[in-house]
């Protein structure tokens, strides 16, 4: 609409400027002027100025006619971009679930298959020992064994407890992230960790929920890498979002962790990946990951994750909204 203002305002300018040259009979004036400079011949101007005005006009459509073709091949572009994008937005969620069930099978048949022969060998160690305590060398030996067993039942353990959340899929995510500091706490033992919880976590969707544990799976790990804090503070909000375009109500889910670490400069190099696995995630859900932080003055982390809002029952009564529980001191 600019360009046909443009022209309406031009258009309404001429005529103003029209009529008051004939209101003051600018033509008359002119020629007054002009005949003492009748050798530069000056009475040719108008015809002149008519033309270059029609040269300029048609220059200016010219151009106007470019720049409507240029911005609908930039509209075309972004169409094209956005179209791009959410296919690779939904790869990408495709491979998060891929990921995670393959990690979910692997945990299962490590604990089912593995696990299960451990605990055997280890029992036949055992037997072997106690039923042959007149031959002390292959007692010895049996209870090498069971050593070994067990070394590798605590390394077998710690590996499925990585490949999959211990208590997300029976106790839900609040329960797994406090198992999940627990872990961490004889790690650091001098930071003191708190989990902060606000809102309804049960209905989350798996992919959901696996990403805001790895998450937090993440960033322990760097806290205790690189922070050196006294002080963690993992909080998790669920607050009601809106209807974009009228369509399926959105929540958002947030995360944050906050540390008084050491802190980092965001404009250095990063040597890890960690924040940029954590990007991907949160993006892959159509979120947004937030970083703050400066040297000497702690490492701030937020994820913004928008989730579809469950439809309301009949039985369901109006709660107020939950407040913020402490559910792990340190």
């Amino acid at each position: 609409m600019q360009p046909w203002r443009d022209a309406v305002m031009a258009v309404l300018a001429t005529l103003a400027a029209a009529m008051l040259c004939v209101l003051f009979d600018v033509s008359e004036m002119l020629r007054r002027w002009t005949a003492p400079w009748e050798r530069l011949q000056l009475d040719e101007l108008p015809p002149i100025l008519l033309v270059l005005a029609i040269a300029l006009a048609w220059f200016a459509a010219r151009r106007y006619r470019e720049a409507r073709r240029e911005l609908h091949r930039r509209r075309r572009a972004e169409k094209h971009l956005a179209a791009a994008l959410a296919a690779n937005r939904r790869l990408s969620q495709q491979y998060l679930h891929a990921q995670e069930a393959e990690r979910k099978s692997l945990a299962r048949e490590l604990h089912d298959e593995l696990g299960q022969y451990l605990n055997v060998i280890e029992l036949d160690a055992v037997g072997i020992r106690d039923t042959r305590p007149e031959q002390p060398a292959l007692g010895e030996r049996a209870s090498a064994i069971v050593e070994h067993c067990k070394h590798i039942h605590a390394a077998l353990t710690g590996l499925i407890r990585q490949l999959r959340p211990v208590g997300l899929d029976e106790l839900g995510l609040g329960a797994a992230l406090e198992h999940c500091i627990d872990t961490w706490r004889p790690r650091m033992p001098r930071a003191q960790l708190r989990l902060l919880s606000a809102g309804e976590f049960a209905d989350l969707p798996e992919v959901l929920a696996v990403t805001l544990y790895r998450l937090v799976q993440e960033a322990l790990t760097n806290v205790a890498k690189h922070a050196a804090a006294g002080h963690v503070t993992i909080r998790l909000d669920r607050d009601p979002g809106s209807s974009p375009g009228g369509g399926l109500p959105l929540d958002e889910v947030s995360l944050t962790i906050i540390d008084d670490g050491v802190g980092t400069s965001l404009h250095a190099p990063t040597r890890g990946l960690g924040l940029v696995g954590m990007r991907e995630r949160v993006a892959a859900l159509s979120g947004t990951l937030e970083v703050m932080s400066s040297p000497g003055h702690g490492f701030q982390l937020r994820a913004r994750i928008p989730v579809p809002r469950p439809e309301p029952t009949r039985d369901a009564g109006a709660g107020k909204d939950a407040e913020p529980a402490d559910l792990a001191l340190g």
